[in-house]
């Protein structure tokens, strides 16, 4: 299952990377926007974890990228912030299936990048 992570953080990154490799998950690391754009036209995803702290606010800008490019592609959103909290998040995502709270549970995110992911990637591509 294609996954592509899309984290400013490289290091952090590569942590979630690693462990979704561990679990079966061929992963994409993007630290840009202009990579995750790039990732985005150059393949399909079976699923997307996606930093909504990403600077210059482009999380939004890159989510709606994602959802022109693949309509049924789950996007798994990550922040720190209490913004998102009254569920919002769903209503500016069509595509997202999940928010998760850093620091967050590896175990968690791995759950729900694979219960998602592999509900698209067994669709097949589009």
């Amino acid at each position: 299952m294609q996954v592509l992570i899309v984290e400013h953080n490289r290091d952090l990154g590569d942590v979630w990377a690693g462990f979704l490799t561990r679990e079966g998950c061929a992963c994409t690391l993007a630290c840009a926007a202009a990579e995750a754009y790039a990732a985005l036209r150059a393949r399909p995803y079976a699923a997307l974890l996606l930093d909504m702290e990403f600077p210059e606010g482009e999380a939004l800008a890159i989510a709606d990228f994602a959802t022109y490019r693949n309509p049924d592609m789950p996007i798994i959103a990550v922040t720190a912030r209490g913004f998102f909290s009254d569920g919002a998040i769903f209503e500016l995502i069509p595509n997202a299936r999940g928010l998760l709270r850093a620091p967050l549970r590896l175990e968690d995110m791995a759950a729900l990048v694979q219960h998602y992911g592999e509900k698209n990637a067994d669709a097949g591509p589009k």
